[in-house]
């Protein structure tokens, strides 16, 4: 097995705040020897993670097992989707915003055509369904649990208490066609073909507001892992966490 240097497109912050967490978790459990220094262990996770990186191709790269690196990465997912901001904690920030915007987007999955339920009909392959909270500037606030890509984007949000707690909290949410009907909290534009020019302004001028969000969907493909997941799909929700959190860490 050849091996060669590579870069992760992190900041020396994202690894410094990692490796303080597991440093913390490794004091807590009494833990007296490991295979990687806590730095390393750090390193590891981060480049599965953003690079997507395979166990095999790590455990070469770090000399050490395939079991080993399942283990590594799989102690880093849990230990920081357990601090991920919860729905409730997020709109504490959200209050303070003019406003945010909504949005949903598939992560593929590597799933046959028999798995029906992870089917997404609107993009033509399977996945799952992550809800999407950003600032008016497109900066990713917070993320939803992950659900099969056949739920529809107002069915996610409204199964996650979305529209509630936007309703509760008070704030104006941007958001496209795919949410009309989830009620006063949620601004989407005018459907249909041959609209009033005043209703064609006013579509132009929301969608110049709602494409801001599009950056956080950037923010979270950049993570490679989540361009397409090979793991379990009750795996997926701990490692979108996991993503938001090194992401605000980094920010």
């Amino acid at each position: 097995m050849l091996v060669y240097p590579s870069s992760i497109d992190l900041s020396s912050g994202t690894l410094r705040y990692l490796t303080t967490r597991l440093r913390a978790r490794r004091r807590e459990i009494g833990t007296r020897w490991r295979r990687l220094p806590v730095g390393r262990q750090a390193l590891l996770a981060l480049a599965h993670l953003r690079c997507g990186d395979t166990y095999a191709r790590l455990a070469a790269g770090f000399g050490i097992g395939v079991a080993t690196v399942y283990r590594y990465i799989r102690e880093v997912i849990d230990l920081l989707a357990a601090v991920a901001p919860t729905l409730t904690e997020a709109m504490k920030t959200v209050r303070a915003k003019a406003f945010v915007i909504l949005d949903g987007t598939l992560l593929p999955i590597d799933r046959i055509a028999a798995d029906t339920p992870y089917y997404s009909g609107k993009h033509k392959r399977h996945g799952m369904n992550i809800q999407v909270l950003t600032d008016p500037f497109g900066r990713l606030l917070w993320a939803s649990p992950a659900l099969p890509g056949s739920t529809h984007d107002l069915t996610a949000a409204r199964r996650h208490g979305i529209i509630d707690a936007l309703f509760e909290a008070d704030v104006k949410c941007w958001a496209d066609k795919a949410y009309q009907g989830a009620g006063p909290p949620v601004r989407v534009p005018f459907r249909g073909r041959r609209l009033e020019r005043w209703k064609r302004r006013h579509n132009s001028t929301h969608a110049e507001i709602r494409c801001l969000g599009e950056q956080a969907m950037a923010t979270l493909k950049g993570w490679r892992l989540l361009r397409k997941l090979r793991c379990s799909t009750n795996r997926i929700t701990d490692i979108v966490k996991t993503v938001v959190v090194l992401h605000h860490a980094s920010t």
